[in-house]
C-alpha cells in the first residue's frame, strides 16, 4: 500500500443536498495501529479487527448518541470473539481473541469461516437512557454486508457500508437513505440510490488510504450537489484504570482475592483491549477491603 500524507483518523459526514440522502467516510491508521499492537496478530486477523473497528466508527458517526457503541461478535470457531467500541468522543478500541487452532495468516477469513455458530450484536449504551442491543443476523461472509442488510430489515430504509482494512489501516464509507423531503418521485429516489450505491462500488482502498476524504468524495459524487462536513478527529483510547481494576478486585470478595495472593504472590490484572497490567501485592489487596469496609 502506497503510504500517504493525508489526515488520517478522522470521520467525515456528507449529505447529498439535493437528494435524500446522506453518509460518513472513516479511515484509520495510528489509532488501528494502536489498537493492534498488543495482540500479536497475523495480517488476516488485523484486517478483520480493522472492519471491526471501521464499522463501528461509522455506526456511532451516523446514530448521533452520546455514549458508547459497541460492535461483538461471539462464535464457536477458532475465533470465539472479535469486538470494537466508539464513543461520541472519538474513542476507539478492539479486540480479537482466537483459539490455539487458530491459523489464518495473511488473507483476511470470512466471518462465519472464523467465527463459526455465531451471534453479532450491536449495542448502544448511552450516557443517559436505556440500553439497547441488537442481533445482526450472519447471513453473510463479509461484515459490510451483514450490517447493511441488517439496517434494510430494521429501518426499513437502504443504508450500506463498503469497507476497506490492510495491514496498517482501515476504513470505510457508509450510505444512508433517508425519508422523502427533498425528492417526490419514489422511483427516481431510488434510481439515485441505486447509482450512488454502484459509484461508491468502485472505491478501492488504495484511493480510501491515500486520497483525503474531500477529494475522494468529488471523485465519487461530482455529478452531485454534495456537502462535506468539519472532520471528527478519532484516536484510540482505553476506558481500564487502576480505580476500575480495584473494583474488580472487590467484587471477588476477600477471600478469593488472598487465596490468589497466597497462590501467586499478587493479584494481576491484564487490560486486553491495551495491554496495559495492574498488579496488587498483599498490602495492597488487604487495603483495599479495609476501604471498602468503612464505605459499607
Amino acid at each position: 500500500m502506497t503510504r500517504s500524507t493525508k489526515p488520517t483518523d478522522q470521520i467525515h459526514r456528507f449529505l447529498f443536498e439535493q437528494n435524500d440522502l446522506r453518509g460518513e467516510i472513516v479511515t484509520l491508521e495510528s489509532s488501528f495501529q494502536q489498537a493492534v499492537a498488543h495482540q500479536n496478530l497475523s495480517s488476516g486477523l488485523k484486517q478483520l479487527l480493522g472492519d471491526f473497528l471501521a464499522a463501528v466508527s461509522l455506526l456511532s458517526e451516523s446514530m448521533k448518541f452520546e455514549g458508547i457503541l459497541t460492535l461483538q461478535a461471539r462464535g464457536d470457531g477458532d475465533i470465539p470473539l472479535i469486538m470494537a467500541e466508539a464513543t461520541h468522543q472519538g474513542e476507539i478500541r478492539g479486540i480479537i481473541k482466537t483459539k490455539p487452532s487458530c491459523k489464518y495468516a495473511a488473507d483476511k477469513p470470512s466471518l462465519q469461516q472464523s467465527l463459526g455458530n455465531a451471534v453479532l450484536s450491536l449495542t448502544i449504551d448511552p450516557s443517559r437512557g436505556e440500553r439497547y442491543q441488537g442481533i445482526v443476523p450472519l447471513n453473510e461472509e463479509q461484515l459490510a454486508d451483514c450490517i447493511s442488510h441488517y439496517f434494510q430489515q430494521s429501518e426499513q430504509l437502504p443504508s450500506q457500508l463498503w469497507l476497506h482494512s490492510s495491514e496498517e489501516a482501515c476504513g470505510g464509507i457508509m450510505l444512508q437513505s433517508l425519508p422523502m423531503q427533498k425528492e417526490t418521485d419514489l422511483a427516481q429516489a431510488r434510481d439515485t440510490w441505486h447509482t450512488l450505491a454502484q459509484l461508491t462500488q468502485t472505491l478501492s482502498a488504495e484511493e480510501l488510504f491515500t486520497l483525503d476524504h474531500e477529494t475522494l468524495l468529488y471523485r465519487l459524487y461530482h455529478e452531485y450537489a454534495c456537502r462535506v462536513y468539519p472532520a471528527k478527529p478519532l484516536h484510540h483510547a482505553c476506558r481500564c484504570s487502576r480505580q476500575r481494576s480495584e473494583n474488580a478486585i472487590v467484587s471477588l470478595g476477600k477471600e478469593d482475592a488472598l487465596d490468589l495472593v497466597r497462590q501467586q504472590g499478587k493479584v494481576s490484572i491484564d487490560c486486553q483491549f491495551c495491554g496495559q497490567h495492574y498488579h496488587f501485592d498483599s498490602t495492597q489487596v488487604k487495603h483495599l477491603f479495609e476501604e471498602h469496609s468503612k464505605l459499607h
